[in-house]
């Protein structure tokens, strides 16, 4: 079975994480997630993030650095979804993908319907960033 690489930016700005809302006639509709998308062929994972959020959310970001790599294996396909850390100095305010949009705070992630391939870096996420605001002004 042929892997689908998927980028998502967890995207950082005062403290609090972007998550977003699927528009519910999407696949996976109403589940929320990191955004981002599938990476094109002969394309860096970086590369494709930006472009990625560039095209559903015009929001650019700083990519600070890999995070977490899962294999989520979906009903017709199998996805590898790869999260990197980011900062925004930006506000997005809409998708061309979602329909919410949401700032939430890392350790309240499991709180909201994630996709499946989400939980697992939500899960990391809230073990590594135990206090987010530890140490940050």
């Amino acid at each position: 079975m042929t892997i689908i690489k998927v980028v998502c930016g967890i995207i950082f700005k005062d403290g609090f994480v972007l998550i977003c809302r699927r528009k519910p006639e999407k696949s996976l509709g109403g589940y929320w997630e990191f955004p981002g998308g599938k990476v094109e062929e002969a394309e860096a994972h970086e590369d494709s993030l930006k472009r990625e959020l560039m095209e559903e959310l015009n929001l650019d970001v700083n990519i600070k650095k890999h995070f977490f790599n899962t294999v989520q294996h979906y009903e017709n396909i199998t996805i590898e979804l790869i999260s990197f850390i980011c900062e925004t100095e930006n506000i997005a305010t809409d998708s061309t993908d979602h329909d919410q949009l949401e700032w939430v705070e890392v350790r309240d992630l499991l709180n909201w319907k994630l996709a499946p391939a989400d939980i697992p870096i939500a899960k990391e996420l809230i073990e590594e960033f135990n206090d987010p605001f530890d140490g940050e002004e």
